[in-house]
Formats: structure tokens, sequence, C-alpha cells
């Protein structure tokens, strides 16, 4: 075995390099069984005039509708109540994570991953509640995730004319993609909860792309939040609802705030197979299958069991990945595989079985390992600054691998997988008692002192050092749902590291600690696979700038499905010249 260098070198950098917080366009791979455009839109003549690109727009919003009534996927909201500090501005004073599976079928609901404190709604709440932001109740405040999920839609129901006005205000590119923006107002007595903001309309079958705004006439005691919406061209003809940004807060002088936060929520998994296996029975093959192996014997004890840990381990990952936890096999895992086999090298560790490595598609930091197979959630790839501290994280779970501390046996039961999306997390665990962590900790330590990240430890002793400082007011983020938490009760996992690095100055410009959330790694919304952001770095100015573990806005550059059929190009409406002298079509 020998390290590996050259390109694959070059891949880690660009996974590890500081990049900018804006998350780039997502690559889409051929979707199976795409819903075609309805015919009767495609047969429609390209509209000539601006009242008839409000026309095509509603149309296109209801077949968006009817495209996702039979999809079910999952939808994640991370929040941070904020707090303002004169040096950094607004960060993190507490934090909210909300992980549920859509149902759009019938009306917008969603069923709950988690159980806890940020459940959800109460049963005997009304559903208007339920498809609010928040409500204050008993003197506290309560947000909802499924009004965060509602926020997909201008208005699921009732997007025409009759409820809303529509004003042509100009034209506008968002990355690649030209759009037609207008402002859309609700009518007068058009009732509660209706949309008031501006959407942005790609300009070639004029669907719906961004939604900017709130929801109108709140009743007392509840809200609704500001919302920027984002819909990616993932499969020919339909932009897929994707991520939605959400704030509220104003820290200027006199300013009274009841709710300050800021919160990101991603959607993914729209093309998971929800239904049985039955469509692989209907072309079966059988052939002849014989064992030439001359040598084929019944497995030694050591055998059978080292089997046995691989079933348990394959059946957990091929659960994961059916249930839209496990991002699929891709080029993010052979960066995280290049460092882990960079670690075995250096420290001349052999194994019997190879050491396997794979993304959790969700956003608290957290890791663990199922026999030889070591997880790390997106979330904890987006924050972390650096190589060093990715060999770090990867050497902890690697040790529990070498020490042969396995988990997970219980799983080669094939009964045990049998359960639901929803039910994963009260079924699968991975948690290493605290004498296992220790041991963990020390061993991953050696092996770095050994390893050519031995260097680049400084980096990672900062990481622990931010982490600690801001851990109180993370907890959300820091929950663990399958493995360890990476910080209990104010330690943190590899502390030892801290103790020789740098002091910690958020005013030194160049030194970064952590990253923002979501600025690393894009996750596909259709088929969830994960790729690294290729986004030119920003220039840090300021120390506010900086923004370790912290939520942004999403600005993802669009662009269409490359490998849509050629649409027809229709002629731009010949009133969008002078669209500004008479800007509102008649209703």
């Amino acid at each position: 075995m020998r390290m590996v260098t050259g390109s694959m070198k070059g891949m880690i950098l660009a996974l590890l390099a500081v990049s900018a917080t804006a998350i780039a366009q997502q690559s889409a791979a051929t979707p199976q069984n795409p819903q075609p455009v309805a015919a009767a839109q495609s047969n429609l003549a390209p509209p000539a005039t601006m009242d008839q690109v409000v026309d095509r727009v509603i149309l296109r919003e209801k077949d968006m509708v009817k495209f996702l009534s039979p999809r079910t996927p999952i939808v994640e909201t991370y929040l941070q109540d904020l707090t303002q500090d004169p040096q950094l501005g607004p960060i993190p004073q507490d934090d909210h994570y909300f992980l549920g599976r859509m149902d759009f079928s019938d009306s917008i609901d969603r069923t709950e991953y988690l159980q806890g404190k940020d459940k959800g709604s109460d049963k005997d709440e009304s559903m208007e509640k339920r498809l609010l932001g928040g409500f204050a109740k008993k003197f506290k405040f309560q947000y909802q995730p499924l009004g965060f999920s509602w926020m997909i839609f201008a208005d699921r129901s009732d997007f025409d004319r009759q409820h809303y006005d529509f004003r042509y205000a100009r034209r506008e590119f968002l990355g690649d993609v030209r759009c037609l923006v207008f402002d859309v107002t609700p009518k007068k007595n058009a009732g509660r909860g209706r949309f008031l903001g501006r959407i942005w309309v790609e300009d070639q079958d004029f669907s719906i792309v961004r939604l900017n705004g709130t929801y109108s006439h709140p009743s007392r005691n509840t809200y609704y939040f500001h919302m920027d919406s984002w819909r990616l061209n993932l499969v020919p003809g339909y932009w897929v609802p994707s991520y939605i940004y959400s704030e509220e807060g104003d820290f200027s002088a006199g300013a009274k705030n009841k709710i300050a936060f800021k919160a990101q929520t991603r959607m993914w998994g729209y093309n998971l197979k929800m239904g049985t296996a039955s469509d692989e029975l209907t072309n079966i093959r059988v052939d002849s299958v014989k064992d030439d192996t001359p040598t084929a014997q019944d497995a030694t004890p050591l055998a059978a069991e080292r089997e046995w840990q691989q079933q348990a381990e394959d059946n957990v990952v091929d659960r994961l990945e059916r249930a839209g936890l496990l991002a699929p096999a891709g080029d993010v895992d052979k960066i995280l595989q290049t460092v882990v086999d960079n670690l075995l090298i250096t420290n001349n560790i052999e194994l019997p079985r190879p050491v396997r490595t794979r993304v959790l598609t969700t956003s608290p930091l957290e890791t663990f390992s199922v026999g030889n197979t070591i997880v790390v959630s997106r979330g904890l790839i987006d924050v972390l600054p650096d190589e060093g501290s990715l060999a770090m994280v990867l050497s902890h779970e690697l040790a529990h691998i070498v020490l042969g501390h396995n988990l997970g046996g219980e799983y080669a039961f094939n009964d045990r997988m049998l359960f639901s999306d929803e039910g994963t997390y009260q079924n699968l665990g991975f948690k290493h008692i605290p004498e296992e962590e220790a041991a963990a900790d020390k061993k991953a330590i050696e092996m770095l002192k050994a390893s050519p990240y031995a260097q680049k430890l400084d980096s990672a002793g900062l990481f622990i050092k931010a982490l600690q400082i801001r851990a109180p007011q993370l907890s959300a983020l820091l929950q663990a749902h399958l493995g360890n938490n990476i910080s209990e009760n104010g330690v943190v996992r590899m502390a030892q590291l801290a103790t020789s690095a740098p002091a910690l100055d958020w005013n030194k410009l160049d030194q970064i600690a952590a990253l923002p959330l979501g600025g690393r790694v894009k996750l596909n919304p259709w088929d969830d696979k994960v790729e690294i952001v290729k986004a030119q770095p920003v220039a840090i100015t300021s120390a506010r700038d900086k923004m370790p573990f912290e939520v942004t806005p999403f600005f993802p550059r669009l662009s269409r499905y490359n490998s849509a059929p050629a649409p027809v190009n229709a002629p731009a409406p010949t009133t969008a010249a002078t669209a500004t002298n008479n800007p509102t079509p008649s209703n």
C-alpha cells in the first residue's frame, strides 16, 4: 500500500479550502421515471403579453402541485435564535432542529423523525396554527416545523387571479437562467395566510424558481415568518422545491424584537423508492451457479464472526440509504477514504476487512461507525476548516475500528431492518460506552501524531476551542441521533488537541476555526447524491464575516436540467419592454 497523492490530494484541498457560504447549483443524475410535463401545457402557444405570462405561471404552478402529490420527500429545518454581540453582531443563543417527511397527497402534512421538545405541534392544535411559522403559548414562543415546510408554495390551493394581483417588475438573471420578476399581492378580502411578496419565473416554461416574501394577516399570538424559497431544475420540465431561508429580527437601536432567528430548510429524497420491490420481480432469470473454489469449506469461528459483522454493516448502510439518510457512494466518500487510508498506512495498520466511509445527509454534527464503515454527517463536513480537522474527526471513528469496538452486530438479523423510515432513529443506534470513547480519543491522537497530519493539528485544536465556546448555544446542532455526541457535558471530543493549539482570537482575520453551515457540501434533492461546493473563496474583512457554525442565506446558481429536451424558444412577450409603464395586467 502507498499513500494517495496527486489528483486525489487536489480533491482533498478542494474540499478543505475555506469556501464561500453560497450553495452552488445541484448537479443531477438521470432521474428514474420523472413525470412528463402536462401535454395540455406543452401544446400551448407561446405567450405574447404579460397577462398571458401570468396565466401560464398559474398553470405551471398547478402542474407542480400535481407532480409533487405522490412524492414524500424528507424536509429538515435547522434554526438558530439570535442575540446581539457587540463584537460579532447577531450570534446564536439557542437552536432548534426538525426532521420529518412531507406528504403532498391531499394537502401539506408531515410526520416527524425525532421525538422531544422540538417535535412539533400538539394534537389539539388547529390546522391553521400548524401551518404558521410559530405561535405564542403559555408565555413561550413555539416554532412549528410544518410552517417552514409550507413555504415551498406561494399558495398551494388558490394561486390564481381571483385571489392575487400580479405586477411585473423587471427581468433578472439567477445564475444561468433568465427570469421575469413579479410582485404578488393578495386581493382585498382574499383571506388570511395569502402570499405577499415577489416571484421569479424562468422565461421558457414559465415555472416559478424563487419566492421571496411572507404570508398576510396573521391572527393574534400567531406569526407568519419571512422566507426566501428556491427551486432547482432537477428533472425535465420541473423546478423542484429545494431550499428555504427564513430570518426575523431587527437589532437596530430602539427596535423591540419579540423574535430574532435565522433558519435553513432543506428538502431531499424526492426520488426515494417508497413502494415495494415488486417491480424488480417482473424479469426473473435463473442461472445455474456453482462454487468452483477448490478450498470451499465452512467458515472458521473467527471468519464467521467477521462475516456476521459484515452482514450487519451492509444491512445498516442499505437501510439508511433507502431511508434517504445516507448519501449514495460518490466522490466525497473517496476524499474521506483518502484521509483514512493515509492514517492506516503511516501507522502500519492492517485490518482484516477494508474500511469504508459514507456521508450522512443531515446537518447535526455527528459521526459513528458500524462495523468497518465510518459515517460523517454533511453538516460536520461543512463546518470543518481544513484537512487537519477532517483527519481529527475520522481518526476517532477509525480508532474504534482498530480497537475492536464493534457495534451493530444485532442488525445482522434482517427483521431488525423492518421499520418505517420515520422510525429510523428509534430502531438504530451506535453509541459507545464512555470507556470506549476515552480509549478511542487516546488512540486517535496517537495515530494523528504518526501521520502526515501531525503538523496540521493546530487548526483541529482551534476547531475544538471554537466548539467549546459555542456548544452551550448549539445543543440541537451537537445532538447526535445515531452515534455519540461530539460534546458531552461540556467536554468536547479530542479535547487534548486544544491544549497545544494557538489562542482563539475572533479578530484575527486569517484564523478560521470553523466555517458556517452549508459552505462545503451540496446535496442533490432529487437523488440524494452529495458533491463538493465549487465556489470561489470570499475575502474576510471583519470578525463578523467568519460566522462559525452559523446559519446563512441560500443563493444557488440556477441552471437548467442538462438532459432535458430543448424547449421551444418562446419570443419575449411583446409588452415586456414597456411593462414598467403599464405594470399591472388586467384581472
